[in-house]
């Protein structure tokens, strides 16, 4: 299935049935007086977080999406039928904007989270409703009310514990196997992979968590290079980074110049994210000659001025990866015990990531524009260069 983690929709809420004008007829009931019903309000629009789920590939090609209309009142003082309530299942994850003013309308971040993105249009009142000792046979009713419309805009991030960050080829996906029930493809050129892919590492039966593993950064790609640019907001919503470098690229490179590209990369996309907590995972240790790693990997600290934590591993050989794994687990049990023991620390962390995802969303945005302008200037100049290909052409006309 296509991996889509964005989706532009439009929604409409159910119109409100009119109220009805009617008067009571009945044989031996010469004045029966008012009896028009009220209509039924129209159907509201939900998104509902749904397990399973986890692209919003269903949204790329049917995008209009309308509520059902409340039914109009009737005599007898019959209220019409309320308008169904129209539900889309979304993955969990899935953020919700509205496309016209940006604003968040909300975060489905729960299993059978609800959140109403359109009201419905409520009930117009029938004759009956305007009856009074002055006026005994109305004859004013009111019409239904519009339903809410909206352009919405959804975007998926995956939920994850830890998020990879690094290189194409620098062995996420080779970690997450060794790791993880996950199978990932791997294989030794470039861009194997293509879209988020997600591993569950259990420690214990009560202990887990979640990595996210993302396609890999390139030179250039807070500017639009790659893909990795594309995904890197998946990784708002981590709590913990780990930068994986490969000590032994396979195109001869320094590791110690690639470590520094992801940094500065990730710094353009995001200075938040790059705040935040981050730790250095060397890889693919068991390729590089023994007399060489402690060298090499001091050169790569000292490039980077390391301060944080530094791990030492080899995914494929699946050395080191156990320490790895148990120091995460301590780490995020610790954040989780500090944030239930202080409830201004986990809105403090909210508050942070709700800015990260802005801050990614800007950046994001900005990068979509840029394309649509160099688009637009490129067709621009094609069509300027069909105009102009007789310019500089002597005509001469036989006599």
């Amino acid at each position: 299935m296509k991996f889509v983690d964005e989706a532009l929709i439009k929604v409409q809420a159910g119109k409100g049935g009119s109220g009805c004008m009617s008067f009571r007829r009945e044989k031996y009931i010469p004045k029966g007086g008012p009896d028009g019903g009220d209509g039924g309000d129209g159907g509201s629009v939900f998104l509902v977080a749904k397990d399973g789920l986890n692209t919003l590939i269903d949204f790329r090609y049917t995008r209009n999406f309308k509520a059902q209309n409340g039914q109009q009142g009737s005599s007898a003082n019959c209220t019409g039928a309320g308008g169904e309530d129209l539900v889309l299942q979304v993955p969990v994850g899935t953020t919700v904007l509205d496309q016209d003013s940006g604003e968040v309308l909300g975060d489905l971040t729960e299993i059978d989270q609800r959140l109403r993105v359109a009201q419905c249009g409520f009930h117009g009142l029938g004759n009956a409703r305007y009856k009074s000792s002055t006026n005994r046979a109305p004859r004013q009713t009111s019409p239904g009310q519009e339903g809410e419309m909206r352009a919405l805009r959804l975007e998926l991030k995956v939920l994850a514990d830890v998020g990879l960050l690094g290189l194409p080829n620098a062995g996420k996906s080779t970690f997450i196997r060794a790791v993880s029930a996950a199978r990932p493809k791997v294989a030794d050129y470039p861009f194997t992979t293509l879209v988020p892919n997600l591993g569950v590492v259990g420690m214990s039966a009560e202990k887990s968590f979640v990595i996210a593993d993302i396609p890999g950064l390139i030179e250039g790609a807070s500017d639009g290079a790659g893909l990795g640019i594309r995904f890197l907001k998946h990784l708002t919503r981590t709590r913990l980074l780990l930068h994986m470098v490969d000590m032994l690229p396979i195109d001869g490179a320094c590791a110690a110049d690639n470590a520094v590209v992801i940094e500065r990369e990730l710094e353009s996309f995001s200075a938040m994210l790059y705040s935040g907590q981050r730790w250095l995972v060397l890889n693919k240790l068991d390729l590089v000659p023994a007399d060489e790693v402690e060298a090499r990997c001091q050169e790569v600290v000292r490039r980077l001025d390391w301060k944080g934590p530094v791990f030492r591993m080899s995914g494929l050989m699946s050395d080191g990866t156990k320490a790895l794994c148990a120091a995460i687990m301590d780490s995020i049990d610790d954040q989780r015990q500090r944030e239930q023991a202080s409830p201004e620390l986990l809105e403090e962390q909210e508050l942070w990531r709700e800015c990260v995802q802005a801050e990614a969303r800007t950046r994001i945005d900005e990068l979509a524009d840029a394309r649509r302008r160099q688009r637009a200037e490129a067709q621009a100049g094609e069509a300027g260069a069909e105009d102009d290909d007789d310019d500089g052409v002597e005509v001469v006309y036989a006599e």
